[in-house]
C-alpha cells in the first residue's frame, strides 16, 4: 500500500461523521475530451460502445460496499440504452445530468446551451422514469465565461450543480471561484459544488478524482480527503468514468502523445484503487451532499449571472 500524505488530524475519516460526494460521469471511451479532436461526432454511431457492462461493474462495486452514488449521464448515452439507466435507478442511486453529447459549455450560446440541457434532461427522465435535478458540464466546463449558465439551470429548475474546478488547468478551470458550495444566484436557491481541491504547499491542487486519482499514488486522495473531511470540515467531491474501469478498451494511437497519457495510464489498476477507496471514507448520492450542504453555501453573486 502507498504511504499515506500527512493527515492534519491523526483521526480517522471514518468517525467524522461526514458523507462525501461519489459521482460517476457516464460517457464512453470515445467521447472524452481527449480525443475530442481526432474522434468526430459524427463517428460515435458507428463505433461499438462499452459503456453499459462498465457501469454494470461499477454498479457491483458500489454494492460491494454498500454506498450509493450519483450517475452524471450524457443524454446521447442514455437515449442509446435505457436499460442501463433503469438499472442505475434500481439500484438506489441518483441518475442526473451530463448535458447531451459533452460539448462544452463555454462552446455555447445562452441559447443553445438551454437547447442542450433540456434535451438531455428529457431522454434521461424518460429513461429513468425519475425527476432528475443535478447537473454536471462536461469537463467542468462552467467558468467565468459562462456565469450566465447558472441563471439557465436555475430557470430551469436544476437543484444543484456540480460543474466548477476551482483550479488552474490546461482544460478548465475557475480558480477564482470558492472551493465549497456557494450560491452564484440572488433569487435561486440552487447551488454550485466545486469538485474537490486540498491545499498543498499554500496552493491548491486537484484532488477530486479523474485521470488524477489514476496516475497519483492512492495515499494522495487518502491524504486530500482527510484534509477536507478534518481540517475544513467539509465533503469531498469524488468523480470517475466508467471507462477508467476498463483496460481493454480500443487504444486510438493517432491520438496526441499527452491525451494518450490522460487517457489510458493507471487504467488496469483503476477499479483496485476505487474498491479502496469506496470502503475506507462514507459516500453518498450528490443531491445528499447538496442538501445538507444548502445551509452552509456562501452568496457568491455574479452579475452577468443574474442578468
Amino acid at each position: 500500500m502507498n504511504a499515506p500524505f500527512p493527515d492534519p488530524s491523526g483521526i480517522a475519516p471514518a468517525a467524522s461523521g461526514i458523507v462525501n460526494g461519489l459521482s460517476v460521469d457516464v460517457e464512453d471511451w470515445f467521447q472524452v475530451g481527449a480525443f475530442e479532436n481526432v474522434i468526430a461526432r459524427g463517428e460515435w454511431d458507428s463505433i461499438k460502445t462499452r459503456v453499459e457492462d462498465n457501469v454494470y461493474r461499477v454498479i457491483d462495486l458500489f454494492a460491494e460496499a454498500d454506498v450509493s452514488a450519483t450517475f452524471f449521464t450524457l443524454g446521447w448515452v442514455a437515449g442509446r440504452h435505457p436499460n442501463m439507466i433503469r438499472r442505475i435507478v434500481d439500484a438506489g442511486h441518483e441518475i442526473a445530468s451530463h448535458g447531451y453529447d459533452h460539448a462544452r459549455v463555454f462552446t455555447f450560446t445562452r441559447r443553445e446551451f438551454a437547447e442542450d440541457i433540456r434535451k438531455a434532461r428529457a431522454i434521461i427522465e424518460d429513461c429513468a422514469g425519475v425527476a432528475v435535478t443535478g447537473y454536471r458540464a462536461p469537463s467542468f466546463s462552467i467558468d467565468h465565461r459562462t456565469p450566465w449558465a447558472f441563471a439557465e439551470l436555475a430557470e430551469q429548475g436544476y437543484a444543484y450543480s456540480s460543474s466548477v474546478a476551482p483550479i488552474v488547468h490546461d482544460h478548465y478551470g475557475w480558480p477564482e471561484a470558492p472551493r465549497f458550495a456557494f450560491r452564484p444566484l440572488p433569487w435561486s436557491s440552487m447551488i454550485e459544488i466545486p469538485v474537490t481541491t486540498a491545499i498543498l504547499g499554500g496552493r491548491r491542487v486537484a484532488a477530486g478524482g479523474g485521470g488524477f486519482f489514476r496516475v497519483l499514488p492512492y495515499g494522495f486522495s487518502r491524504w486530500a480527503i482527510r484534509q477536507v473531511n478534518r481540517r475544513d470540515q467539509r465533503p469531498a467531491v469524488f468523480y470517475f468514468h466508467p471507462w477508467e474501469v476498463d483496460p481493454d478498451q480500443p487504444r486510438v494511437g493517432h491520438a496526441p502523445l499527452r491525451s494518450r497519457f490522460r487517457h489510458y495510464t493507471g487504467l488496469a489498476k483503476m477499479a483496485g484503487k476505487l474498491r479502496e477507496l469506496v470502503h475506507e471514507f462514507r459516500w453518498g448520492r450528490m443531491d445528499l451532499v447538496a442538501h445538507r450542504e444548502a445551509a452552509r453555501a456562501e452568496d457568491l453573486v455574479l452579475p452577468e449571472a443574474a442578468e
